[in-house]
């Protein structure tokens, strides 16, 4: 498949541009952290996105979502890494969507989608009980009790955990900590009494929390997927979220780029303009080679989690590496380039910096995936 955007998808592009550049501009992230917004986001902002039917992007049309895919998903999230738009699109549209269209059974389907995508109740995924991404190693425990489970276990760094009305949660029902099977994953409900969870504001002012579950009682109505069988549910769910933080990262990344050349073209040193030097010509040039190599390779994962989900998770992982790799790189570079002003609060390239350095940790930064490729060829 050609690795350029259909007519529709471009049609997608050009509307959440004009949307995101008028309602939810970077001055639109600074007014919802400077106000010390409990919930990280605006509602109010997050329910016209439902309405313009982006909560249920990725979901199928007979469950009220939009059914423009991944390449959709990744649509929206580059512009909102553009933006530095803050809201619950990827915890709930991709990874909460993905989560119960794929892997939940018809019951669940029709519960939750409907709700998805109209924006009323947010997701959130727990995975990591670490300060590092490691998917396959899950101590928190599921044990048989009755006709189900009893959870009990600590969750940390859970993307919008604070603000969730569900939680899918990577449990242990079986084996050893770092054995991948034995793996299930559990939807429940985020307010329940057995739940205690503590809200953690990140560097890039975005939100998350640390979860700990004592008790808490299910029913194999709250399994999604099979028993044991949770981790190739838990990496399609993964492999959907790095595609789709990649575009996120090169929308980062074209944004920081775009502010760091019109400075260039702008600033005046030893009377002429800096970006006629051509040392930081050639960084430039660089740099844009770089963010088109990551557009292509994003657009390539999304395109295969569209075509073939199954096999998409080893281009994912390239992905999610390329544009953390480039997104460091370019807000990096533009502070360097905007010299000492870049690290102030009244530049935004400082913002980007920021949101980058988090969003390339989430689910394995470039140091992880080259790990985890180099294991898949036998390295």
């Amino acid at each position: 498949m050609s690795l350029i955007l259909t007519e529709e998808q471009e049609m997608l592009q050009d509307a959440a541009n004009g949307f995101l550049a008028e309602n939810a501009p970077v001055a639109a992230f600074r007014e919802v952290r400077d106000s010390k917004n409990p919930d990280g986001f605006c509602r109010d902002l997050w329910k016209e996105m439902a309405n313009m039917g982006w909560a249920g992007i990725i979901v199928e049309e007979e469950f009220g979502g939009s059914e423009f895919g991944y390449v959709g998903a990744g649509v929206l999230a580059e512009q909102m890494g553009r933006n530095l738009t803050a809201s619950p699109f990827f915890s709930t549209s991709v990874l909460g969507a993905t989560a119960v269209q794929r892997y939940g059974t018809a019951k669940q389907k029709e519960q939750h989608l409907g709700s998805i995508c109209d924006g009323s109740t947010l997701f959130a995924l727990a995975v990591d009980e670490g300060p590092r991404h490691r998917p396959e190693h899950i101590e928190f425990a599921a044990t048989p009790h009755g006709n189900g489970y009893k959870l009990s276990g600590a969750k940390t760094f859970v993307a919008d955990g604070h603000v969730a009305d569900k939680l899918i949660i990577a449990a242990r029902t079986s084996g050893d900590a770092n054995d991948p099977s034995g793996i299930t994953l559990f939807l429940v409900d985020a307010n329940a009494a057995e739940i205690e969870r503590t809200h953690t504001p990140m560097i890039d002012s975005r939100s998350a929390a640390n979860i700990k579950v004592d008790g808490l009682e299910v029913t194999g109505d709250d399994i999604l997927g099979e028993v044991d069988g949770g981790y190739e549910a838990l990496e399609g769910i993964l492999s959907a979220g790095r595609a789709v933080l990649g575009a996120e990262m090169s929308g980062s990344s074209q944004q920081a780029f775009s502010i760091t050349t019109d400075y260039l073209k702008e600033r005046e040193q030893f009377g002429q303009k800096i970006g006629s030097f051509q040392g930081l010509q050639h960084r430039a040039a660089h740099l844009a080679t770089e963010i088109e190599m990551t557009k292509s390779a994003v657009l390539k994962s999304l395109q295969l989690l569209d075509d073939d989900f199954e096999s998409a998770s080893a281009t994912c992982s390239m992905a999610k590496a390329k544009s953390g790799m480039t997104a460091q790189l370019s807000t990096q570079e533009a502070i360097q380039m905007h010299g000492g002003i870049g690290v102030t609060d009244e530049y935004d390239v400082g913002l980007y910096f920021k949101r980058v350095h988090v969003a390339q940790q989430m689910f394995g930064d470039a140091g992880f995936h080259a790990d985890r490729l180099a294991k898949r060829s036998g390295y």
